[in-house]
């Protein structure tokens, strides 16, 4: 295989995408023009280039580790970001989420390698199989193309963008464009381009691949929105957000064009990145209708699900302790009443929201952290005794060891890992590693909503052991045939509530 070819595409399929600026290919291919220096998508309104003068990448960081800048004109940065490596279950999946997330922006390859369990040189090996660029490239190519995002859509000072973006001083923010554009990185901003920052706010827009089913994500957010801490309103989600001892707020919409603008209020603008994969992760931007769908409809039960709902996503969650916490409340109540108990911790317990960030819609708590919950006592909230001992055995468990909801391991080593935190059972489990982990696979066979999804004519549902034997065809995209399965149950794919999981407190 060409390792700079995607997808196992040769020259000439490639080629004939670019050629009829195919949108299909946006975010699964970018193509190099030797002649230029520079690195298009597939869907750049320049003219097409010579099929000699070409060549063609899995990803921008290859592009870019080849010595390409990005285009100017398509502007690669706000192409969709695909991730094609999902669904393979290997370490580069689990590097590249920890990377998004900023886990080599104070690291090394080696730190992060380690991490992973793996050597440096393996990682390195895997990364140019599969990305067809080194786990370095990879991080840079982020950090670059965010600033060029910003500076572009946003009139941020370049100091800001420099450390909203990634980039540790200004001075190597300013060296990079100028080895890249061979201009300062201010030059880039046009007049057009920018947008005001209104009451503290930045506004960015996030790129995903249609369809999307909308409705559903909106519906199943807004059913599970806990009170004081996350709000819908008509198509806006909007969220009290926390990194480190900051506060702020974000609302998220759908716009034109696929893709959703995100508003975000809050002091630190070094913690933009991590915000951003936040709500890439909730709202599953990343995945590949197309060719999850393909796959799932091999399977003659799922196929006409599959044709309902194409752009059916997986909604993520916002913080891992606050999703655990969330299944143990909800174990064996209804999902109305844990939201309602769950309202109740916030009040008890939550931070409140400084009083600058309040608009009087809701918002005015944040989740609280897992040490506040761990030295708090929650049998007063109305919840059996061994249930609010779980929980809070639970937060002194992740406070002391806040990285239990890292991708670093195999989605069964995450498991098993997660089983022996007190209140976790298998269901809750695998929860957690499908909405906060972004597992493609994480499959809770024993659900009853899948079960009965899944029955047969006569209204006989298949045992867990039978339904996880004929989930392997599924695979890698377990998770969003679990999708689809609760999506025929009801009006919209919200899971079935954990009160059908009975776990040991």
């Amino acid at each position: 295989m060409n390792h700079d070819l995607p997808m196992d595409m040769d020259r000439t399929a490639c080629y004939r995408a670019i050629s009829t600026r195919d949108a299909r290919f946006d975010g699964r291919l970018f193509v190099g023009v030797k002649t230029t220096g520079i690195y298009c998508r597939p869907i750049c309104p320049a003219r097409t280039p010579k099929f000699e003068n070409v060549s063609f990448y899995p990803s921008a960081a290859a592009a870019q580790e080849a010595g390409l800048r990005p285009c100017l004109r398509c502007r690669p940065e706000t192409s969709p970001d695909l991730a094609f490596w999902r669904g393979t279950g290997n370490t580069v999946s689990r590097a590249l989420a920890l990377i998004e997330a900023g886990g080599l922006d104070g690291a090394n390859v080696e730190g992060l390698a380690n991490r992973l369990g793996v050597g440096a040189r393996q990682l390195r090996r895997l990364f140019h199989r599969h990305v067809g660029a080194s786990p370095i490239a990879v991080a840079q190519t982020r950090r670059v193309l965010l600033a060029k995002q910003l500076i572009h859509e946003t009139s941020l000072p370049m100091a800001e963008v420099a450390l909203a973006s990634g980039f540790n001083s200004v001075r190597r923010f300013n060296e990079t464009f100028l080895e890249m554009f061979g201009r300062p990185p201010a030059s880039l901003r046009r007049v057009r381009d920018r947008t005001r920052r209104e009451a503290g706010a930045l506004s960015v827009r996030l790129a995903y691949r249609p369809p999307y089913d909308w409705d559903a994500m909106l519906s199943y957010l807004a059913a599970r929105a806990i009170p004081g801490v996350e709000m819908v309103s008509g198509n806006v989600y909007r969220r009290t957000i926390a990194v480190g001892d900051n506060s702020g707020v974000i609302s998220v919409t759908p716009a034109d064009k696929n893709r959703v603008d995100v508003s975000i209020r809050f002091p630190d603008m070094a913690a933009l990145p991590q915000l951003i994969a936040r709500v890439r992760r909730v709202f599953d931007l990343a995945a590949d209708p197309d060719l999850i769908g393909a796959h799932l409809a091999l399977d003659p039960v799922l196929a006409p699900l599959v044709a309902a709902r194409p752009g059916l996503r997986v909604p993520g969650a916002w913080d891992g302790f606050e999703l655990a916490v969330r299944a143990i409340f909800g174990q064996q109540i209804t999902v109305p009443a844990a939201i309602k108990l769950l309202g109740k911790l916030v009040a008890a317990y939550g931070a409140p929201l400084p009083a600058g960030l309040r608009d009087g819609e809701g918002l005015s708590h944040l989740f609280p952290s897992p040490a506040r919950v761990a030295g708090a006592d929650l049998a007063g909230l109305g919840m059996p005794r061994a249930r609010a001992m779980a929980v809070t055995s639970l937060a002194s468990a992740i406070a002391a060891d806040p990285a239990i909801f890292s991708r670093s391991a195999s989605l069964e080593e995450t498991v098993a890992k997660l089983r022996a935190l007190p209140g976790i059972g298998e269901w809750t489990a695998q929860y957690i590693a499908m909405r906060e982990l972004r597992e493609p696979d994480a499959f809770p066979a024993a659900d009853i909503g899948l079960l009965r999804a899944m029955a047969d004519a006569d209204g006989l549902r298949p045992s867990p052991a039978a339904l996880l034997s004929r989930s392997e065809r599924w695979r890698p995209w377990r998770a969003y045939a679990a999708q689809h399965l609760w999506a025929a149950c009801i009006p919209h794919p919200v899971p079935s509530p954990v009160a059908h999981e009975r776990e040991a407190a």
